[in-house]
């Protein structure tokens, strides 16, 4: 049984739970987030020895160091099914330098072309596992819905995750209109018996927020209880078991620059990362305090610059923001989840700060946090936004200069890179999802085409993925993964589309649910 138990950023749990229930759990009772009571410790040596092992097995390690109740024959089964042969590099997650202080961590070589996947083939064994333990304790009895709002990379993740795992179902809304061609087409023609998919009327924040509520609605969770024996939980970053695995790749990342010669072990790196959500680069700060030398973490925005701002001072607005869509559509995000679990950190995890911020935040769209707090945010965080037309015009300078094929996404971090960085100090910056998800916009930044500008009609008229093969034509970028290829040959299953109201969420939650076990 685990010793490291796991607490709320609210105060309202009055018992700590093991690693196996907050998994499953997914948000804790009243809203807040759960963290582990106790982050580990591991000394440089130990993180660099990480690069002696295969990506699974320094997985694991991680795993350990955190003292979830799993065994060890769970966690290595956990580990090795996670990160196999669905990656198209034994590496996992390699390292690209373009230079000799610059280098691009790819988090986008497994099945579905993104990050997520370096989390979301993980969870759903979390998952299932810490069921399986939960029953054996007599303390489960249920099936599960996993219910997902997403901004476009991690709804196909969990989906691909979770397609056909044995007692659960998975249904995913993404914003109408609001992601890519290439985007759309993963999730609408997932494969999978317990899945499915829904457009939603409005932006992410309206599927987020209706997610959260549906999640926070007692007599919805009672209702599909007592008529299909079924309880509710998360696949988003607010579940710490997809955050965990995250923070393998920020330890992992250093231990290979070191193993590689690129760093000398002891001395600092930066991190860069683009962020709507906030999980990314939190996993970056937890990873820091387990005892990577990383120095500061560089928070990179769109034009939905709401998390820029509050690093640079201290308010946290969007009473009166107007959302903005971009290239980079995956960071098109006002409310940044899991900024609630950084402040709690930096608060000393003061719950009652915590509660107070977001009461007002979901009164009045808006909070400010106290000095102290404040100064303790600009001593980790350093945060720059950057336009649509900068976003582009990135894309096009990274391959004119090094070769290198960026997604809008990363572009926008190698860019607040270069505006954040000291010269003397090497920067990581993450690289969340490969260049062909948005060739539409990649095409638009090496033709000098602004945003609003229409694709030539030969090209207008190109599906996504003969868009991308036309693109890694000319470029000579290399092939376009299979699983992003071949989409135009796969059918359309998912065409629903809803509002992003609870009852509209409910309703077809409980339609799918009754088809399931119609």
């Amino acid at each position: 049984m685990s010793d490291n138990r796991y607490i709320d950023t609210r105060g309202v749990c009055t018992q700590p739970v093991p690693f196996t229930e907050a998994v499953i759990d997914g948000l804790a009772e009243g809203g807040g987030l759960y963290v582990p009571e106790r982050i580990p410790s591991l000394s440089v040596s130990e993180i660099c020895a990480l690069a002696e092992l295969p990506y699974a097995q320094r997985a694991a390690r991680v795993y350990r160091a955190f003292d979830v109740d799993l065994t060890d024959e769970q966690l290595t089964a956990v580990c090795e099914g996670a990160y196999g042969d669905q990656f198209d590099t034994d590496a996992i997650c390699p390292i690209t330098s373009l230079d000799d202080s610059t280098h691009i961590l790819e988090l986008w070589h497994g099945p579905t072309s993104a990050f997520k996947d370096m989390a979301l083939q993980c969870l759903p064994r979390f998952f299932s596992t810490s069921a399986q333990v939960l029953r054996d304790r007599g303390q489960l009895d249920d099936h599960h819905m996993i219910l997902v709002a997403t901004s476009g990379d991690t709804g196909k993740a969990a989906l691909e995750g979770f397609r056909d795992v044995d007692g659960v179902s998975i249904g995913v809304m993404y914003p109408e209109g609001g992601v890519s061609d290439i985007q759309y087409k993963q999730m609408a023609t997932q494969g999978g018996k317990n899945v499915q998919v829904w457009a939603v009327r409005g932006n992410f924040d309206d599927c987020q927020t209706g997610a959260k509520r549906v999640f926070g609605d007692a007599t919805f969770a009672k209702d599909i209880h007592e008529r299909f024996g079924i309880a509710l939980s998360s696949a988003n970053s607010i579940n710490w078991g997809r955050l965990m695995p995250q923070i393998v790749y920020y330890l992992s990342a250093y231990a290979q620059l070191v193993a590689d010669g690129k760093v000398a072990q002891g001395d600092p790196i930066d991190v860069c990362v683009p962020t709507g959500n906030f999980g990314n680069i939190l996993a970056a700060y937890y990873a820091k305090r387990i005892g990577a030398p990383i120095r500061q973490l560089f928070c990179a925005s769109n034009e939905n610059r709401v998390l820029t701002d509050f690093i640079n001072t201290g308010t946290y607005d969007i009473s009166n923001r107007t959302f903005v869509k971009t290239p980079s559509p995956s960071m098109d995000i006002l409310v940044s989840s899991n900024l609630e679990r950084q402040l709690f950190e930096l608060t000393g995890r003061d719950a009652q700060a915590i509660a107070g911020w977001m009461a007002d935040l979901n009164s009045t769209r808006a909070f400010r946090v106290d000095r102290e707090t404040f100064g303790k945010l600009r001593a980790e965080f350093r945060a720059d936004a950057v336009d649509n037309e900068t976003c582009l015009a990135t894309i096009k300078e990274v391959f004119e200069k090094h070769g290198y094929l960026l997604d809008p996404h990363t572009a926008v971090a190698y860019r607040v890179a270069e505006n954040l960085r000291d010269d003397d100090v090497p920067v990581l910056v993450a690289s969340t999802a490969h260049w062909a998800k948005f060739g539409n916009n990649v095409y638009r930044a090496l033709e000098g085409l602004s945003l609003d500008e229409s694709l030539p009609d030969e090209v207008a008229k190109l599906t996504g993925c003969q868009l991308n093969a036309l693109l890694a034509e000319r470029t000579g970028a290399g092939p376009v993964p299979a699983g992003l290829a071949e989409l135009d040959d796969r059918p359309i299953r998912f065409t629903e589309v809803i509002d992003g109201t609870v009852d509209a969420i409910e309703n077809a939650v409980c339609s799918f649910l009754g088809a399931q076990q119609g």
